[in-house]
């Protein structure tokens, strides 16, 4: 009897939480490094909208600078919308902007001075990536691939989920375990 309370109990929560459906973001609106507002709903239209946390002193963060540039320039012309996110209260506008330069990141850069983004996403870690529908639903969380190291990428979880959604399939793995840095919040 006990084993079948159980199972209808598991059975129940998986059922609401299917019944809930997709995660949310909140839309919000912030500068980017060079004074230009951007808010979420501006890209309703997108295939999907990724937002990146990014940081420029933290090694794991640099690491996928490389990877990041070349994301962006891999799904740019098919509707994909790439935001990064600086939320570290130590990284000023200024070191944002020459970091961007020097490592070909061409997509915005919107600096979370208070880190009231990073908190409503929850957000921990540098990198750590949410994919969103144009209408905000949380379609992916978590991390690029599986390795600092590009060297020993073995699961490309980022790219998966984003070809998954240009050809109109579910997202087969949701969420990933993000590594990193620690977001330096404001106290």
């Amino acid at each position: 009897m006990k084993v079948l309370q159980t199972i209808l109990l598991t059975i129940t929560v998986a059922v609401l939480a299917f019944a809930e459906g997709p995660k949310k973001a909140e839309n919000f609106t912030l500068q980017d490094i060079n004074g230009k507002k951007h808010s979420l709903v501006d890209y309703k239209d997108a295939e999907a909208i990724v937002v990146m946390f990014i940081a420029t002193q933290c090694p794991v963060s640099n690491a996928y600078n490389e990877r990041m540039a070349a994301l962006h320039k891999d799904y740019q012309e098919k509707g994909i919308v790439f935001l990064g996110i600086n939320s570290n209260k130590q990284e000023s506008i200024e070191e944002i902007k020459g970091h961007a330069a020097e490592h070909g990141l061409t997509f915005p850069i919107l600096k979370d001075h208070k880190n009231v983004i990073a908190d409503k996403f929850s957000a921990s870690f540098t990198p750590e990536i949410f994919v969103l529908s144009g209408g905000l639903d949380i379609l992916y969380h978590g991390r690029i691939d599986d390795s600092q190291r590009e060297a020993r990428v073995t699961t490309k979880d980022l790219r998966k989920a984003l070809d998954e959604i240009l050809t109109g399939r579910p997202v087969t793995t949701t969420e990933t375990k993000a590594f990193g840095c620690t977001i330096k919040r404001v106290s």
